[in-house]
């Protein structure tokens, strides 16, 4: 039975994105950009247990001046882009469509900050944190890899 869906509350749509062919390598500057990205979370003790343990035991504001600017810088991105209007590297628009708001994602928002306290690990960093020899992480990786086909399976009867 094929059902639907006209009320979604997802962030992207890519339906009608245009099917890109492209080598195998030219992703490869998506690796280059991860390996960088990485580094700069090692090096700025992003990834660090005790910098994350520090933040919520409010001991320290180097997270949150790190969660702060990249806020700001957001900010100001989507500003430009929406102000130059600028296009994607494929030359097609950049466009945000509003999201509505629902009580799932304070019970989301509050899980997912229980489990960043608890295993000291945000998604972001974790590959960086396994890059540095930290293999437990692999543990928090594959739970979160669980939480997600968790979620997409029991999604439809969840409140949105």
């Amino acid at each position: 039975m094929n059902t639907i869906i006209t009320d979604t509350d997802f962030e992207t749509d890519v339906a009608d994105a245009p099917a890109l062919k492209a080598p195998w390598w030219n992703n490869l500057k998506y690796l280059a950009v991860g390996i960088v990205f990485g580094i700069v979370f090692v090096k700025a003790e992003i990834i660090s247990w005790f910098r994350i343990q520090e933040m919520f035991r409010l001991q320290s504001f180097h997270m949150y001046g790190v969660i702060g600017t990249a806020v700001v810088v957001g900010i100001i991105s989507v500003w430009l882009i929406k102000k130059l209007k600028l296009k994607t590297i494929n030359g097609e628009p950049v466009t945000f469509t509003p999201k509505k708001f629902s009580k799932g994602q304070v019970w989301g928002g509050l899980l997912f900050g229980l489990g960043w306290a608890i295993t000291g690990a945000c998604p972001g960093p974790l590959f960086a944190q396994i890059g540095t020899g930290a293999l437990v992480v692999i543990v928090v990786v594959l739970s979160a890899i669980a939480g997600t086909w968790t979620y997409g399976y029991f999604r439809e009867k969840l409140p949105h």
